[in-house]
């Protein structure tokens, strides 16, 4: 029987790209999003994320998870409005509180589990991003203490850090014409954008049953821009 990875946000983007590699590692792939042909849940909403959970555990637990939906509301601290931070909050931070929890007992019972979750190199700090920066480092110390928590159940938590990846989202929330993107994309050592493919090799390493002494660890996919310049 194959082993089952859920991805939220599996539709698009970085989690798509995850998807395709998790299949050709030889996982079952269950994803939850608004859109595409898996389940199709608001994953901001509690209540459609908890319908979504139980549809996708119906048929036997899932032992992998990638904790990948997420959005940006971009603002100044002075300008983000309190509907925008809980926006953010809600899908980039709580969903994956509420999927990982309901995923753990099966995790339990297996002896088994890998949690990875997709942050971001603007955890860091970033301007215009306050609502994002403090969902993606909640979401790093979150992962932490699922590590120190689960590891003697035979679960390891493992965050990774995208830098500068070509994604809708990235595009959105970076215009091809400002110069805070022309400075993002002048600081990556390597010389090029990211692709999705590049952080789901990341995943499908973490995913792995032989990455079980590695666990709270935050790999920053940034093209090395971690080394130094501004956060992505």
């Amino acid at each position: 029987m194959k082993q089952r990875v859920l991805i939220t946000g599996g539709a698009h983007g970085i989690g798509k790209a995850s998807a395709q590699r998790c299949v050709a590692e030889g996982y079952e792939v269950l994803i939850i999003d608004q859109t595409g042909d898996g389940i199709r849940a608001d994953l901001s909403c509690p209540d459609q994320t908890a319908e979504a959970l139980e549809k996708a555990l119906k048929t036997g637990p899932i032992t992998r998870l990638l904790n990948n939906v997420g959005t940006v509301e971009a603002a100044s601290a002075q300008e983000q409005t309190l509907a925008q931070f809980d926006r953010v909050i809600a899908l980039n931070l709580r969903c994956a509180m509420q999927c990982t929890q309901a995923l753990i007992p099966g995790m339990t019972d297996a002896g088994f589990g890998r949690i990875v979750s997709i942050a971001s190199r603007a955890a860091l700090g970033k301007t215009l991003r306050s609502a994002y920066a403090a969902s993606k480092a909640g979401l790093i110390g979150l992962s932490r203490v699922w590590a120190l928590e689960l590891g003697r159940l035979g679960i390891t938590s493992n965050v990774i850090g995208p830098g500068p990846i070509a994604t809708e989202l990235f595009k959105q929330a970076n215009p091809a014409d400002s110069p805070r993107t022309k400075q993002i994309l002048d600081n990556i050592p390597v010389g090029r954008m990211g692709e999705p493919e590049d952080v789901a090799a990341a995943v499908a390493f973490f995913m792995r049953e032989d990455s079980a002494f590695v666990t709270g660890q935050v790999l920053y996919v940034c093209g090395g821009a971690g080394v130094g310049g501004v956060a992505t």
